[in-house]
């Protein structure tokens, strides 16, 4: 039919538009806080792209059923300003008729929410953390910025690199100081590279034609050695077994967990999943637009909808995690319970019903009397 082709291709038009703008404000705000970890170099300015992706697509699962919710509220909003919800209705397309093409979109991105919750979210989280522990405890000279002081990880050294030839991949002009135990040490070098152990592939930093100054000024024990090649051992290989964070559990872990925090992690993915169809009647229903009060009103009860709602989940699934509730029926309760609200207030809004009943009481005594 042309007019629920019409309204899944608006709705999709108009979600993709609201994606790419909250989609460029969450990359803004990430890179920022990347590129500061890199200025401090914590992470090398490469990884910053690989980051901000990996965390992007992280996010995604909680960030489309609002952005689908947001996009819905727009359109049908549009559709009954320019009063073509009117034309429909006289033509006998009422409210419930849009149940249909709505539907289609709820399988359709439910299924990408699903997917985004039980398998993308976990990987993309799995990776990004592994990939920032590499990246913090690899070559702590990956982050080092030219010009510039930089403190190593423990506190016990400090680089200096006056340039980097991209060409050669050489620093050149290094300055690094370092203490272990009751001695200290300064190692100057016109040029360095970094290096792997194949054995062991612990990262070395290999200076070259330098000379290094160990020991406690004005001690009897204090040397001065030229060398031509000396290499520095930056940091071992670590053996430290990688514990993830509970987001990016994989789900047969969660599903057949006792733990709460594991518990609360899967009732929340399927929380996610329920969101969009309970979201997409609601838009249904409050998208309506009265032409005394305006676009404001609708609007406004909308945002509040979803703050509440998932607000709520939110709270249940802390309950849970916190084992205050042993199974996920206050999730579920929740579920029902706007599921309920938002059934009730389609009803009313396709028999053009105001969403809360009025009770004239007052009149009814003065009839009576």
């Amino acid at each position: 039919m042309i007019v629920n082709k019409s309204f899944i291709t608006e709705v999709l038009r108009t979600a993709l538009a609201v994606t790419f703008v909250i989609i460029s404000i969450f990359l803004v705000m990430r890179v920022m806080g990347f590129l500061s970890q890199a200025a401090e170099g914590l992470i090398p300015v490469g990884g910053v792209l690989s980051l901000v992706t990996l965390k992007m697509v992280s996010y995604l699962d909680v960030m489309l059923p609002l952005m689908f919710y947001i996009a819905l509220i727009m359109v049908l909003n549009r559709w009954y300003s320019d009063h073509e919800m009117a034309v429909l209705a006289s033509a006998g397309l009422g409210t419930f008729h849009f149940l249909k093409p709505l539907s289609v979109l709820v399988l359709i991105l439910g299924g990408l929410v699903t997917f985004f919750s039980f398998y993308l979210t976990p990987l993309s989280l799995a990776q990004g953390y592994s990939l920032e522990q590499q990246y913090r405890q690899s070559n702590e000279v990956s982050g080092v910025i030219t010009g510039r002081f930089v403190e190593a990880k423990d506190g016990n050294g400090v680089y200096f690199v006056e340039d980097y030839n991209r060409g050669s991949g050489n620093y050149e002009n290094v300055f690094v100081y370092s203490k272990s135990f009751d001695r200290e040490g300064v190692v100057v070098a016109k040029t360095a590279y970094r290096t792997e152990d194949e054995k062991t592939q612990d990262q070395f930093l290999v200076l070259v034609n330098g000379s290094r100054y160990e020991g406690n000024p004005g001690s009897p024990d204090y040397r001065v050695v030229d060398f031509e090649k000396y290499a520095l051992r930056i940091e071992p290989k670590n053996q430290t077994k990688l514990y993830l964070p509970v987001r990016a559990r994989p789900n047969s872990e969660l599903r057949e967990s006792d733990d709460p925090k594991l518990k609360s992690e899967w009732y929340w993915r399927i929380a996610k999943v329920f969101t969009l169809p309970i979201l997409a009647i609601f838009a249904l229903a409050l998208s309506h637009v009265d032409s005394r009060r305006g676009k404001a009103t609708g609007m406004v009860l909308a945002f509040l909808v979803y703050l509440t709602y998932t607000n709520m989940l939110a709270y249940t699934v802390a309950l849970i995690k916190k084992g205050e509730a042993a199974t996920g029926a206050p999730v579920w309760f929740v579920h029902a319970l706007y599921l309920v609200l938002a059934c009730y207030c389609l009803y009313r809004r396709n028999y053009n019903l105001p969403l809360i009943p009025e009770f004239n009481l007052g009149r009814k005594r003065a009839t009576a009397s």
